[in-house]
């Protein structure tokens, strides 16, 4: 069982990065798969999640029109692309699996990544 998170950097504000996350075959073929971030001194926050079909999506009300989620079945990834970056998006990125439902609720997803640093620079 794994999700190995990558794409992580520094960014300018309104520039972009691509996250991505390889999860173990079975994880991405059974569950949601959702990005969530965690900026210094706060608390875990859910971005967006995926489920199997890739019209099922979700975001949170900050990155709607911004970031956008996708699974690419040929490489068994989801992508997280991050358009027009603000500063307040800073914080490290994190992968997670095991939900069966598109959910924003971290204690649903039984598997994380290790996570990636995103900095976004004003």
């Amino acid at each position: 069982v794994q999700l190995q998170a990558s794409g992580g950097g520094l960014a300018q504000a309104g520039g972009s990065l691509r996250l991505s996350c390889a999860p173990s075959g079975q994880l991405f073929n059974y569950y949601v798969i959702a990005w969530f971030h965690q900026a210094p001194g706060k608390e875990r926050e859910f971005v967006a999640a995926i489920g199997w079909s890739a019209m099922n999506t979700a975001y949170a009300d900050s990155v709607k029109g911004r970031f956008t989620i996708s699974r690419d079945y040929a490489k068994d990834t989801v992508n997280l692309q991050m358009n027009s970056l603000k500063p307040e998006d800073t914080a490290v990125y994190y992968c997670a699996a095991g939900s069966f439902v598109v959910t924003g609720n971290p204690d649903r997803y039984v598997y994380w990544g290790q996570g990636t640093l995103v900095t976004v620079s004003s």
